[in-house]
């Protein structure tokens, strides 16, 4: 039989590169005459910024410890055993870097098996144990906790979760199996499944309480001599820790189900993690925990091998590391400070950007636009956000009234912008009204102040030409909702110069955006291929594809939502007018539909009504459609939005629109968010052989968002 050390010096000749997260044990005498005690520290010896993750060479230094502790609790030398990690970071999993290079399916097995069967050691022990929930802990750092008999959470833990299903994975180290059998399914699902897919949402340390998953809460100033004295009251049995009865029938039931509609409502069947997890979460109801275990290892092993976890993985490298290193980026040395933001505009768009460069760069904003109802409307939106964040708990009453004092208005540009050294316009789409716009900010701001623009698709480089500065002009485009996308595109026009770009990504990283660098073409990169792909969903309507067939054809991907309920998202007129630009600058590939056309003139904002519960096609807007008599299947309507999208991306990448395809899918994940099963959209391309047969090869190497060979 295959020891612990055995198979995890197998798992490790995989992982050559492996931050070994140490497992230090320290003894101590608990409070109370509770005996001695024997406490584990994780460490992987780095700051403690750095996060602390398990692979087969730390699993290997926890076992070590789990014999050592074992040993003295057999013995009767110790009363407890318990498990912290280092201050801020109890710790977040397993090692994702080692996972993504396994190339065989009895590699990936061996990770499973090998992480519970040291972490299942912490509940056989001849000694109560106790985990101590210190700082973040996600994946196997929730689960190695799960294993022991009590759990302490600080209230300074600021992200707690079982994230493996927004990557592809399950959590199988006891989390799907544990868990459901700790806090009862309903609450499971929510943790394993509902959070992971609401883009992976995080629990603070009184919410890992309130479900139950902790016993006992503590501040975070002496957390640790707190849980020790928990610990010792437990120990003497002044403390009696009593877990709710769980209903292990309908209740049960019920609780699947749910996980199951929450699923298909965010990936569609098109990513098999959640229903794995949920399989094993509805198994766990019988309380075999050997079964349950072998389950999760079965379900990690061939999760491991398939092309959504690699894809996953791959998603989140680029958005936990490209994203924080734009591509081409000037030095940082060249960015001017910016102590003053201009916003010309007071519309929607306009005080939602005036109100995250105020909460960001906590700095003077003024709006102006062309009446004071419309400035008044703008700062009072500014200021009920702000009202409504003090609400919330999320500034106190001193930062709301200093935030709110920084967000003014004016209708003269002269005197709001003479010493602004940052404005932005957010004024219609229309390149000269913009030019007008920039024209007389330029009269009036200092010489090195920088002028952007929020445009969506219109040429930055013609928008600066009439200027004596054209060089300090850049693209600075938003997605919608300003405070939830992260994306910005930085647009460098041809006469932009380094210091203006070097400060447009300067205050990009102080707004938490991710920023990327793009060419100055039409829609720039990700409304040029949402427009390419609902341009062929809307064409297929126009030759008489039902539009209910069309907008199923691309459920199979998962996206966010379906092409029509973008399109009234963005907004019918909105996708018009930047259809138009595309297809003035490509008409062989980008065409305006004419149906869409007529919506727009007949002011419809919405193609459907959900009167009856369910979208159903607006009367309305049937009565204003014509249509041939070509009528295709989901799968054809499908084919053809994917092939134009591998075509486009292919274009864009040959114009140097940016760098490299992984831009194009941190682009689509930030600020459209299509989900991390897909990469964004070239390793799904690649996959599923779009990419070779559209243009003949593939976007990536072999390996980086797929199985190596």
């Amino acid at each position: 039989m295959t020891t612990t050390a055995e198979l995890l010096n197998t798992a490790a000749e995989q992982f050559p590169d492996e931050v070994v997260t140490e497992a230090h044990v320290r003894h101590l005498d608990l409070p109370d005459g509770a005996g001695r005690f024997a406490l584990i520290t994780l460490d992987n010896g780095f700051d403690h910024t750095k996060p602390t993750t398990f692979g087969p060479r730390s699993l290997a230094r926890l076992d070590a410890a789990l014999d050592q502790v074992e040993k003295e609790a057999a013995d009767g030398e110790v009363t407890g055993v318990g498990i912290t990690g280092k201050p801020f970071i109890f710790a977040v999993g397993a090692d994702l870097k080692g996972v993504e290079v396994l190339r065989e399916r009895e590699h990936a097995k061996l990770i499973g098996e090998g992480g519970h069967a040291v972490f299942s050691r912490l509940g056989k022990l001849a000694v109560p144990t106790f985990a101590y929930y210190n700082g973040a802990a996600m994946g196997g750092g929730v689960e190695v906790g799960l294993h022991c008999s009590y759990r302490t959470v600080s209230k300074a833990v600021p992200a707690f979760s079982l994230p493996e299903v927004f990557l592809g994975l399950i959590p199988g180290w006891g989390g799907c199996t544990l868990l459901p059998n700790l806090v009862g399914p309903e609450r499971a699902v929510s943790v394993i499944i509902e959070n992971s897919l609401n883009q992976n949402k995080q629990l603070k340390g009184a919410q890992v309480y309130e479900l139950g998953i902790a016993d006992v809460l503590f501040e975070g100033a002496d957390f640790l001599e707190e849980s020790l004295r928990w610990t010792a009251s437990v120990l003497n049995g002044k403390t009696d820790v009593v877990r709710p009865e769980l209903d292990r029938g309908d209740a049960w039931d019920e609780a699947v189900r749910r996980g199951r509609e929450i699923a298909d409502s965010k990936v569609h069947g098109a990513a098999p993690a959640a229903y794995r997890a949920l399989d094993i979460i509805d198994a766990a109801r019988n309380g075999d925990l050997r079964q349950g275990f072998e389950a999760e290892d079965t379900a990690l092993a061939d999760l491991i091998m398939t092309g959504e976890l690699r894809a996953g993985l791959y998603s989140f490298n680029l958005v936990q590391r490209r994203a924080k290193r734009p591509v081409g980026a000037p030095d940082k040395s060249l960015a001017r400070p910016v102590n003053k933001v201009g916003v010309v505009g007071a519309g929607l768009m306009a005080s939602q950007l005036a109100l995250l460069f105020a909460r960001r760069l906590e700095v003077p904003v003024v709006l102006t636009d062309i009446d004071q109802e419309r400035v008044d409307k703008g700062v009072a939106y500014c200021h009920e956000e702000i009202d409504k964040l003090l609400l919330k708990g999320r500034v106190n009453q001193d930062k709301a009234n200093r935030l709110k004092a920084l967000v003014t208005g004016t209708l003269d540009k002269a005197a709001g912008f003479s010493d602004a050294d940052f404005v932005i316009e957010a004024v219609f789409e229309e390149m000269g009204l913009k030019q007008k716009v920039f024209a007389e900010v330029e009269a009036v701001v200092p010489a090195e102040a920088i002028l952007a623009t929020n445009t969506s698709s219109l040429s930055v480089t013609e928008m600066a030409s009439r200027l004596q500065h054209p060089e300090r002009v850049v693209g600075f485009h938003f997605f919608n909702p300003v405070a939830i996308l992260p994306l910005l595109e930085i647009v460098r026009g041809e006469q932009t110069d380094d210091a203006s770009l070097a400060t447009a990504f300067s205050v990009a990283k102080t707004l938490k955006k991710t920023a990327v660098l793009v060419k100055d073409a039409p829609a720039f990169v990700v409304n040029r291929v949402l427009t390419r792909f609902l341009g062929e969903v809307l064409r297929s309507i126009d030759e008489g594809t039902p539009v209910e067939v069309a907008d199923r054809a691309l459920a199979p991907l998962g996206l966010p939502m379906s092409p029509i309920v973008l399109l009234e998202l963005v907004g019918p007129a909105v996708a018009h007018h930047v259809a138009g630009t595309l297809h003035a600058a490509f008409p062989n590939r980008f065409g305006v539909s004419e149906n869409l056309g007529r919506v727009v003139e007949a002011g419809k904002r919405n193609l459907y009504t959900y009167d009856s519960g369910a979208p159903e096609l607006d009367p309305e807007v049937a009565a204003l459609f014509e249509t041939g008599s070509t009528v295709l299947t989901e799968e054809q309507v499908r084919d053809r939005a994917l092939d134009a999208i591998a075509q486009e991306i292919r274009l864009m990448l040959d114009e140097g629109v940016v760098a490299e395809a992984q831009d194009v899918d941190l682009c689509l994940i930030t600020g459209a968010g299509w989900p991390f099963h897909l990469g964004g959209i070239t390793p799904y391309l690649d996959r599923e052989g779009v990419s070779e047969r559209v243009t003949g090869e593939k976007f990536l190497e072999n390996g980086v968002a797929s199985v190596p060979a």
